[in-house]
């Protein structure tokens, strides 16, 4: 047995909806999550699994506070939810976290996400936007985060090739549309964005959270 599966035995998982060991996030409370939200940010399509409450809220924040398994079980849950819709003709794109966040977390958790939601789907993942130093949106009202523009890059290979964006929360759309304005600028073909919790106008505010648009 290897050392993951030594700590399985010792730590085992517990669903972070229910509580219940066995796994990060089990089948009855991924079923009892909200309806799916599906809304335009620009003129991206977005799917999300549900609203940012209850159980999708809880794993986020699991994920952002390093429980990779649920994350790997956030991907499982895209891809089950939307296998049947997933173009088999794109490229995943996850949306970047800020350097900061990824070097406390010691991972980027939109790249978990895409990663496991690639492996499944069997499609390729590239990691080719990066976040301006300048731009975070952490602390903005939301008109100002509304109003920003130009906060990333992307790299130039993603030239001529169909790309899905892959994150773990989505508030004003704010963020999918300037990732969505830097792979076009690379000749990219934006033709979607899937992530997991759709955060509502004031939802995160009135929460006292910083989310990323």
């Amino acid at each position: 047995m290897d050392l993951d599966g030594v700590l399985a035995r010792l730590f085992p998982a517990t669903c972070v909806g229910c509580r219940r060991a066995g796994a990060a996030l089990c089948a009855a409370c991924v079923a009892g999550g909200e309806d799916e939200q599906r809304f335009v940010a620009g003129t991206l399509p977005v799917i999300a699994l549900g609203v940012y409450a209850g159980t999708l809220r809880r794993a986020v924040l699991a994920v952002k506070r390093g429980r990779r398994d649920v994350a790997d079980a956030l991907a499982c849950a895209l891809f089950e939810r939307f296998e049947t819709t997933l173009p088999r003709d794109v490229v995943l794109v996850p949306v970047p976290t800020s350097t900061a966040r990824r070097a406390a977390r010691g991972f980027d958790q939109g790249a978990l996400l895409a990663a496991g939601l690639g492996m499944r789907a069997g499609l390729p993942v590239l990691c080719a936007l990066t976040e301006r130093a300048h731009a975070a949106q952490h602390g903005r009202d939301r008109a100002a985060r509304l109003a920003a523009r130009d906060r990333f890059d992307s790299a130039t290979l993603v030239a001529g090739t169909r790309v899905l964006l892959v994150d773990d929360v989505v508030t004003t759309g704010a963020t999918l549309r300037d990732c969505a304005a830097a792979l076009r600028r690379r000749g990219a073909a934006p033709r979607g964005a899937l992530v997991v919790a759709r955060a509502l106008a004031g939802a995160a505010e009135r929460s006292g959270e910083r989310l990323r648009a």
